[in-house]
């Protein structure tokens, strides 16, 4: 018997391809603060060739003594990669959850994102682990991660911020037209 709608027996068999949920780890060093900002993926993700378990992904989170989480995909993405209670699941491990949504491939909006970096920065001064993500971890959490270079910063340029981003989560991150058009416009 189904649990839910999103479960199926083939789902089994396949946890031996599963890999385990790559958290990327930001040095804020190179902006003066002492702290690490966590980058990933969305734990328990199963959508096209992405079969995540979810219980496997907290566990390592935890594992990473993580305490704040910011995710960035909305409600409908959730439902889509069929996590629709990711955030309950993450209350219910104890992890402090920030919901932000915005559609992947696009940006937020000014309030929005200064929201977002006002809470960010806060965690971080409380030294709490933070972690942010959005469906791959490569697009909305990097932008957010660029822009939060850049507010510590008065010296870094949009590009620097970028480069780092891909040398951390590799070549796809930033990767939204929008964004890569003209960097300076949404950093």
């Amino acid at each position: 018997m189904r649990t839910s709608e999103f479960d199926s027996s083939d789902e089994e068999t396949e946890e031996e391809h599963q890999l385990s949920l790559q958290v990327s780890w930001l040095a804020l060093s190179v902006v003066n603060c002492h702290q690490l900002l966590g980058i990933c993926a969305l734990p328990g993700c199963k959508f096209k060739d992405v079969r995540r378990n979810l219980q496997k992904d907290l566990e390592e989170l935890k594992s990473h003594n993580i305490q704040d989480v910011f995710v960035f995909c909305t409600k409908g993405e959730m439902v889509k990669y069929r996590v629709p209670g990711l955030l309950e699941s993450y209350q219910q491990q104890g992890f402090m959850v920030y919901h932000y949504p915005f559609p992947d491939g696009s940006v937020p909006d000014i309030a929005s994102c200064w929201k977002i970096l006002e809470e960010l920065r806060i965690c971080l001064e409380n030294d709490r682990r933070t972690l942010i993500q959005c469906y791959g971890g490569l697009g909305c959490s990097c932008l957010i991660a660029a822009c939060l270079l850049l507010q510590l910063s008065e010296t870094m340029l949009p590009e620097e911020a970028i480069d780092l981003l891909r040398k951390l989560r590799g070549a796809g991150a930033i990767q939204t037209v929008k964004v890569c058009r003209e960097p300076s416009k949404f950093l």
